[in-house]
Order: C-alpha cells, then sequence, then structure tokens
C-alpha cells in the first residue's frame, strides 16, 4: 500500500524518473513491512465481524454520528476471521473483532489475537463475570439458552432444570442441534462448572440416549420440530424464540404459541447465560477508535438496541427495555459462574461429547 502523501509526490510532473522509481521502491518497502501504517492515524475503526444481524448496522451508525469514526465493516464466519486475522499478523487491518458466544472469544483468546485493554468505563459498566479477567474481551449482550416444550403434551412445571432433559422419562422426546456447536459446547461448560466432569458426563449420556433424532439444523429448527411434535423438548438460545414472537408473520406466531418456555434451574444455580461480546485486536492500526467503539457498546443507547434490535439483554445492569418479546419471557435468574470459565471448559466438554456419541 502506498501512502496518499507519497502518491501526492507521485503526481508531479517534475520528478525524473530515477527520483520516481526509488520513491516507488521506498514505498513498496515500507508496504510490505507494515501496509497499514499510513492509515494508522485516519479517522475509521476496520471492524471484522462475526454477528450476521443487519439490524446491527444501524448500531454501527449512530457510532459514526456520535464519533465521527467511519466503520469499515468486514463480515463472515467466526472461525474463518479468527484464522484471516492471524494470517494477516502484524499487516492485519483490523482493529477490533466482534462475535457471538464465549467459546468462540476464548478461542480468538487461545490464538493470540486480542490486546489487552485498560477502560475504566468497560470495568465499571460490564460486571466481571462477564468479561476476560485480562481485559482481553468483553461481553455486550446476553442470550440465555432456554428449555422449550409442547405444550400440548407437556405443562409448566414437568421440565424445570437441564438435568430433567437426561431423565429417561423422556426417552425418545428430545431434540437439539449439534452436540458439537459453541451453543451446546458452551451449555457442557457451564455445566461441568457446576455439576463436575464425572456427573457432567453421566448427563450428557442421558441427554443422548433421550433424542428423538440425530441431532441437525440450528435452534429455529429445534423449534420448529417441538411446536410440529417431532420432539416434545429442545433447547434453544432466546433470542431465536423473540424473533418469532414478534415476527410479522402470522405462522411463526401461531408457532410460538404452541411452545411453552422454561428457565431452567431458577431454584439453584440459575440459567446458563451467554455473550455477544468483542474485543481490540493485538495490531490494531486504530487503537484510539478501538476502544472508543467498545466504550460505546456499552453506552445506554447501544445496550438499548442490543435488546429492541436483536432481542438480546443487555450486559450493563439496570438498562430498561421495551421490547415486547423479552417481556413476555418475565425476569429470570441467572446463573453467577464467571463466563471465562465456561470458555476454559470447552474442550473438556467436546471431550465428553465425542465420548457419549453426541454428535
Amino acid at each position: 500500500m502506498i501512502s496518499n502523501l507519497t502518491n501526492d509526490v507521485f503526481k508531479s510532473k517534475r520528478l525524473s524518473t530515477p527520483v520516481y522509481f526509488a520513491l516507488f521502491l521506498m514505498s513498496v518497502a515500507l508496504g510490505v513491512a507494515k501496509p497499514h501504517l499510513a492509515n494508522a492515524q485516519a479517522n475509521v475503526l476496520n471492524l471484522y465481524s462475526a454477528r450476521h444481524y443487519q439490524t446491527d448496522d444501524a448500531l454501527y451508525g449512530n457510532f459514526t454520528k456520535a464519533t465521527g469514526i467511519k466503520i469499515n465493516l468486514i463480515e463472515g464466519g467466526e472461525d474463518a476471521l479468527m484464522e484471516r486475522i492471524r494470517n494477516e499478523g502484524v499487516n492485519s487491518p483490523a482493529d477490533v473483532f466482534i462475535t457471538v458466544d464465549v467459546g468462540r472469544l476464548w478461542r480468538a483468546e487461545q490464538m493470540g489475537l486480542f490486546a489487552q485493554v485498560k477502560s475504566k468505563t468497560l470495568e465499571s459498566r460490564i460486571p466481571a463475570n462477564y468479561r476476560d479477567p485480562d481485559g482481553g474481551w468483553f461481553g455486550f449482550s446476553r442470550r440465555a439458552r432456554i428449555i422449550v416444550y409442547n405444550k400440548a403434551t407437556l405443562k409448566a412445571g414437568d421440565i424445570a432444570n437441564y438435568e430433567d432433559l437426561a431423565d429417561p422419562k423422556y426417552k425418545g422426546r428430545l431434540c437439539t442441534r449439534s452436540g458439537s456447536h459453541v451453543y451446546n459446547l458452551s451449555l457442557m461448560g457451564s455445566i461441568i462448572g457446576a455439576l463436575g466432569e464425572e456427573k457432567a458426563e453421566s448427563w450428557a449420556k442421558g441427554v443422548t440416549a433421550n433424542l428423538a433424532r440425530a441431532p441437525k439444523g440450528g435452534d429455529t429448527d429445534q423449534l420448529k420440530a417441538v411446536a410440529a411434535g417431532e420432539c416434545d423438548i429442545a433447547v434453544s438460545n432466546t433470542y431465536y424464540l423473540a424473533r418469532l414472537l414478534r415476527s410479522e408473520k402470522a405462522d411463526d406466531r401461531e408457532l410460538a404459541d404452541k411452545l411453552g418456555v422454561a428457565f431452567p434451574n431458577q431454584s439453584g444455580r440459575g440459567t446458563h447465560v451467554n455473550i455477544s461480546g468483542g474485543g481490540m485486536l493485538k495490531h490494531a492500526p486504530h487503537k484510539e477508535a478501538a476502544v472508543r467503539f467498545l466504550e460505546y457498546l456499552t453506552s445506554n443507547e447501544a445496550q438499548v438496541y442490543f435488546a429492541d434490535g436483536n432481542n438480546e439483554w443487555p450486559v450493563v445492569p439496570n438498562i430498561a427495555t421495551n421490547n415486547p418479546a423479552l417481556k413476555a419471557m418475565g425476569n429470570f435468574k441467572a446463573e453467577t459462574l464467571d463466563i471465562a470459565t465456561i470458555g476454559k471448559n470447552q474442550p473438556v466438554a467436546q471431550k465428553i461429547f465425542d465420548r457419549v456419541g453426541y454428535k
């Protein structure tokens, strides 16, 4: 990459050919060494995002209006983006990486992608259990992993805890997505943290034995399967159900009406909660803009938008939301387990699922 200043010099007709060629070689050499240096002080933010929600566009636009910092957005799958950042190394133009689920944030941390950020705003606004203890990543919104059941075959209170999913009386009545998906690995990471590895593996065996069919599809597919009577019980992140509740399509709302919701373990440790989050990258060329963006995501405006725009609960305490679907689900007791522990437990979770044949 050739800097704007060098480009301006190249446009001068007074340069001799030898001088022109020397400047060209110098600019190429500088570009190979650190191609984003020339734009390091530009009023921009290069954001790599694995959040595939169109509603986030307004969030980014609001940040630009508030700060004057333009966001250059690169979207992709989380694994592909993390590999891209690692392969770009010191030459990466990326300033911030955001994604969903603490398991993916943990993977990025293990790859050495994040820089440590010290910010009084982030530390005061985000509860300690929803951010990396070392300041590598931060949670900005929350979603609960709930149990959903068919109201025609089960009633409220029949299934109240995650442990109930392994009860033999539900043999052949459970639908889930793949056990290797990060959402289920994080749920398992939570159960390991609560029960220990031995009991967690026993639970996983029971869940596998209760499956109505081989795991497939996403969370919305599980909701549809329960409503259609293909199975009686499923687990899902809350925002998938909220989308159906808020849908403009009558068929979606009718589907949601067939579903009962249980926030598990309310009389004990509380329901498993996960996050969307992100952090500043180690080689970010626009560090000041990166921190300002992370801090903006904790503002009241942004926190309300996470709730109203994508049906997620704010991570900052005491933020009021008018989302009718979240209100319909009601208040619940969330687990207090440090979410970083859930990320660290993912490798063990995968090994347990592999051993019990939960594919």
